[in-house]
């Protein structure tokens, strides 16, 4: 009678054991589907970010309206990030002229105010505006102050750099991203590269031509 007792308390453990582990077994399946699921998601999220055009994408201009650089299609832009307190902040002078050349063709600059970079803008919009107008009669459009590098960067940013990589990515003030009138990347230019420059005059120029063909 004892060893009866016995035997089925031991089938009775036995039973629950199995019953936990298959249970378990089963949590862990379900965890690991969910897990995959939400990583393929994020994959195929990523995937459809490179599949945009900047086209996609939209600012707050420096006055506070919406600016979806939607409006800009069929226009080459040169985007900007731009500093008021920086080393290149005479760049607005080249900047300007270049605006003005090519403006009649389409050709559109568009300034990013930022203060990523040795927080060399740290005013609010209607101090920027009003630097940029008094000191370099600055007429090409202004976005509000905007965040560009790191993990909260603008998504035109986050996408640029998925676009042409971390190496064309900005590093300092004034880097050039040219998007071409039909909203795709053209190529990147660093902060040191002047407004004035022939690369970066002939990249213009190229653009505004592939323009004309759309």
């Amino acid at each position: 009678m004892k060893r009866l007792i016995i035997t089925t308390a031991i089938f009775a453990l036995c039973t629950v054991g199995c019953a936990d582990e298959t249970s378990l077994n089963g949590t862990n399946d379900e965890t690991i589907k969910t897990a995959t699921k939400q990583d393929n998601h994020k994959d195929a999220k990523s995937l459809d970010d490179i599949d945009k055009s900047a086209h996609d994408y939209s600012f707050v201009g420096i006055a506070g309206e919406p600016m979806p650089l939607s409006q800009f299609e069929g226009r080459p832009v040169l985007v900007v990030n731009t500093a008021s307190l920086c080393g290149f902040t005479k760049q607005y002078s080249g900047l300007q002229a270049l605006y003005e050349r090519y403006e009649d063709d389409g050709f559109v600059v568009l300034g990013v105010p930022s203060n990523d970079f040795g927080g060399q803008e740290p005013g609010s919009n209607q101090e920027i505006k009003g630097f940029c107008e008094a000191n370099f009669n600055i007429r090409f459009p202004l976005t509000e102050k905007t965040k560009v590098s790191g993990e909260d960067a603008h998504p035109f940013y986050t996408w640029a750099q998925k676009k042409l990589g971390a190496e064309n990515a900005p590093k300092w003030n004034f880097h050039k991203y040219l998007v071409g009138a039909d909203g795709k990347l053209v190529t990147a230019f660093a902060s040191s590269v002047n407004p004035q420059s022939e690369d970066l005059k002939n990249a213009v120029e190229a653009a505004i031509q592939s323009a004309k063909k759309l």
